[in-house]
């Protein structure tokens, strides 16, 4: 039978709880236990996927085509598994299903409630991995105290009655704040978090206590005391230096003896500390880089979280710290922030804030030479600066930011043109690429076919490949032989940009080939010894293409 470890926050919001579970899943993984993650998520949207990243952050994307909380992006590059819609789930989702079921008849002209049929349908979400793991580690998100996240509590009640309190534990985060005035640290907060999670049925079996200062041994025995929590499961939790320290920091303190003994668990083999020693070499890298992500969420960090975890994993794959300057395609004035870069990123995104920003962005660093790498939206403003400034399409532009455009060099597909509802509609998931013999794509991935993950609209309208292809920017990944997926330039130290979000795919000892080849480009290139290869010959195209 699989165990389950239900977490949970208090106090308030954004303490860490995907990073505290999937720093639990890591060290019983190191154990040798077979372990997944599961997300639920308060919000009544079925998804994060039409939500504002200043609302939700990023939008992670499972490989089946689900948009999920970036928590999920957490799990995956921690435990190195593969997320799909099972390991996320929204009170929407939920109350979704359970209104369809009604609709169709399924529960025999019973009055349909809250309980049993809503907690019922989240139990049968959080039992989702119970035949094929070890573990099951269940984030419910928001903060106890929420009304959003009490029938997602009322099913963790539930769940530990009828599998057994053996079976089933409460790991709880909260907040230990240090009050500067008095020099002090207070556990009141974490009192009042953990009554109000014993008010609905649930006793924490451990505590994880994020602090500025570290907790004392009198402390502990006061949260231990107070919260009916043995003192050995009150665990500190400081800032780490980073993210990737926090499973070593839980491993000092017997976090994963502590939970293995209260689910009757053994370990299967000896904790190889491999994990521990490469992100502790990590800290003291020989070299540095400055990377441009130039987008219009600069001011929120969380709207790019896999890309700047994806910059990081390359840069610890060369020795180097990465320094991430944002740039505001919007507000900022673009050139003078990049002359003080080595490379450029820009990420995905939509509508059109900040689009001249970027093609401007494109501009400067196809003709300063600068390494640049672009991601979906990304690829498609590589597109237009091309068709723009190289070929003569003055009016050129995607129909997402101008409908009427003479040249619509990036569209809408036909399949796309007749959407009506916006959630889950987009080109999303695992598509494959084939990749061009002899190109830039081909050398990095060192293999003629790739799977990426996508979540976009909007694509590269073939009609006018040989236009651009004349001007220099040439298709080196195709999808089917039909859908334009990669684009790169001959004559450029590195210029490369997808369709997809290869983000997604970086894990901190196996870096993404396209982030990996940016930050090795960018090196060279404030070393000063970037190559530029031949340049092939170019001519401008004056003729407009219909689409």
């Amino acid at each position: 039978m699989s165990k389950f470890i239900i977490i949970t926050g208090g106090v308030v919001s954004s303490l860490g709880k995907g990073i505290s579970g999937a720093s639990i899943g890591k060290l019983l993984q190191l154990n040798g236990l077979k372990v997944n993650m599961i997300k639920c998520d308060p919000y009544i949207n079925v998804d994060p996927g039409t939500m504002s990243p200043y609302q939700h952050g990023e939008v992670f994307v499972t490989t089946d085509g689900a948009e999920a909380d970036l928590d999920l992006g957490h799990y995956e590059r921690f435990l190195d598994i593969t997320m799909t819609r099972a390991n996320t789930n929204t009170a929407g989702s939920i109350y979704q299903t359970v209104i369809d079921k009604e609709r169709r008849g399924e529960y025999l002209g019973a009055t349909v409630q809250v309980i049993p049929h809503i907690t019922n349908e989240i139990k049968k979400r959080f039992t989702a991995f119970e035949n094929d793991v070890d573990v099951s580690i269940i984030e419910i998100g928001g903060t106890v105290g929420d009304i959003e996240s009490l029938p997602f509590l009322e099913a963790a009640r539930q769940l530990c009655l009828e599998k057994g309190p053996e079976n089933v534990i409460s790991v709880h985060v909260t907040l230990v704040p240090y009050i500067s005035v008095a020099q002090e640290l207070k556990t009141k907060p974490t009192q009042h978090s953990v009554n109000k999670l014993r008010e609905v049925g649930i006793a924490p079996s451990m505590l994880i206590c994020r602090t500025e200062k570290p907790l004392s041994d009198n402390l502990k025995k006061k949260i231990s005391l107070f919260c009916s929590v043995p003192v050995q499961n009150v665990i500190e939790c400081a800032d780490a230096k980073s993210i990737y320290h926090v499973p070593e920091m839980f491993y000092k303190q017997g976090v994963d003896k502590e939970i293995m003994h209260m689910l009757g668990l053994k370990p299967t083999q000896e904790v190889n500390p491999a994990w521990f020693e490469f992100f502790d070499k990590a800290m003291t890298p020989s070299k540095s880089v400055r990377i441009a992500v130039a987008g219009k969420y600069s001011e929120l960090q969380d709207a790019y979280k896999s890309i700047n975890e994806a910059l990081r994993h390359a840069g610890m794959n060369n020795d180097a710290k990465v320094e991430i300057v944002y740039v505001n395609t919007e507000k900022d004035n673009v050139e003078e922030k990049l002359k003080t870069v080595d490379g450029i990123l820009i990420p995905g995104g939509f509508g059109t804030r900040g689009i001249e920003g970027k093609i401007n962005t494109i501009k400067y660093a196809r003709e300063n030479k600068v390494p640049f790498l672009g991601i979906c939206v990304g690829m498609q403003c590589a597109v237009i600066e091309a068709a723009r400034n190289l070929c003569g399409l003055h009016d050129a532009n995607s129909t997402e930011f101008d409908p009427t455009t003479k040249d619509p060099v990036v569209d809408l597909t036909p399949q796309q043109k007749n959407v009506v509802y916006k959630g889950g509609t987009m080109r999303l998931g695992n598509y494959t690429a084939d990749l061009k013999e002899g190109s830039l794509a081909r050398r990095l991935y060192g293999k003629d076919q790739i799977v990426e993950r996508h979540r976009h609209r909007y694509e590269f309208n073939p009609v006018y490949v040989k236009q651009l292809a004349d001007a220099g920017l040439k298709v080196s990944g195709w999808h089917e032989g039909v859908l334009p997926e990669i684009v790169e330039r001959e004559d450029h130290p590195y210029f490369i940009a997808g369709q997809f979000h290869p983000e997604f795919g970086s894990r901190p000892m196996r870096p993404h080939p396209l982030f990996d080849g940016l930050i090795k480009a960018s090196l060279k290139q404030k070393e000063g010894k970037i190559e530029t290869p031949k340049a092939t010959a170019t001519r401008k195209a004056k003729t407009s293409v219909a689409a």
